[in-house]
């Protein structure tokens, strides 16, 4: 399955009652407050446990904007490394490179973060990287090249708003220098809680 370019406001409408932003909300979402579709606003059907664990790895992987293939690839990793798999799997999507760029506020969506390191505009310990899969681990450096005047400019919009976002506790942003430093691996508690990771692992061990 490709990664997800359809209408934004249609997926986070799909996930309205969970209370989880896939995308930026745009007035669409305040005119039609329901699911999408011809039966979007009728009550829904009692869901079978396959049902319930499908749309929470649906919602998971679009939260993080993977495709099929990555979200299962990132869950196979998870179960060979020590500890409770569902938590090891959420700590390995919020490390991957593309999500840490967009915490840090170096870009506005996860989406967009993505795009920023595919184009070649993000440094790891002072090497380009451009691989949004590439998982960041504690005493990593990210920082915006500053070879590229559209590098810094982005960057420097993005951050306008990163004291209304807030940076997580895990990491630490220097606004000026356009950089950030990963303290530590993040917690459970640190990550998003509209996710519930015990279902996926349920739909992936079925």
């Amino acid at each position: 399955m490709s990664r997800y370019t359809g209408p934004t406001q249609r997926e986070n409408r799909k996930y309205l009652e969970d209370g989880i932003e896939i995308f930026p909300k745009k007035t669409a979402c305040e005119r039609k407050p329901y699911a999408p579709g011809q039966h979007g606003q009728k009550k829904r059907k009692k869901q079978t446990p396959f049902a319930i664990g499908l749309r929470e790895k649906q919602k998971a992987r679009m939260f993080y904007g993977l495709t099929e293939k990555q979200f299962r690839l990132t869950f196979e990793r998870a179960k060979k490394i020590r500890g409770v798999t569902g938590e090891v799997f959420l700590q390995l999507l919020e490390q991957r490179l593309d999500n840490v760029v967009y915490m840090l506020g170096l870009a506005r969506t996860r989406r967009a973060a993505r795009q920023f390191v595919v184009h070649g505009h993000v440094l790891v310990n002072g090497k380009k990287v451009d691989i949004p899969s590439y998982t960041i681990a504690p005493a990593d450096t990210i920082e915006v090249r500053k070879d590229k005047t559209s590098s810094m400019q982005i960057a420097t919009r993005s951050l306008e708003g990163i004291e209304y976002r807030g940076v997580p506790a895990w990491l630490a942003v220097d606004v000026n220098a356009l950089k950030g430093v990963v303290n530590r691996t993040p917690v459970r508690d640190e990550i998003c809680s509209l996710i519930n990771e015990q279902l996926i692992v349920e739909f992936y061990s079925r």
